[in-house]
């Protein structure tokens, strides 16, 4: 048993700094999302509602906008994705040449 242990102590030293870092900061994000929910649940109910729903709705548009939602939201994202703008798009649009 022991030397399974060492063979994951010695796997982790092997890491590079990025990947602790990356680490690093999921683990604090994840602190700050759980601090700030706590927040937000000693708020005024209707206050918390309005909280959530802004900031669900603003990453959700940026989903669509930029198409990179997760795997599982794409069929969703196909639905709807036409009705608003997106960055490929704009980007074709300006790609082309302007008519006489």
């Amino acid at each position: 048993m022991f030397l399974f242990a060492v063979t994951a102590i010695e796997k982790l030293q092997s890491l590079k700094p990025d990947v602790w870092m990356k680490i690093g900061i999921v683990v604090g994000s994840f602190i700050l999302a759980i601090l700030l929910w706590r927040r937000i649940m000693k708020m005024n109910k209707i206050v918390a509602g309005v909280v959530v729903f802004v900031v669900v709705t603003v990453v959700f548009f940026s989903w669509v906008y930029n198409r990179n939602e997760p795997r599982f939201l794409t069929p969703l994202v196909n639905k709807i994705a036409p009705f608003f703008p997106s960055a490929g798009a704009y980007d074709a649009k300006q790609k082309t040449t302007p008519k006489p």
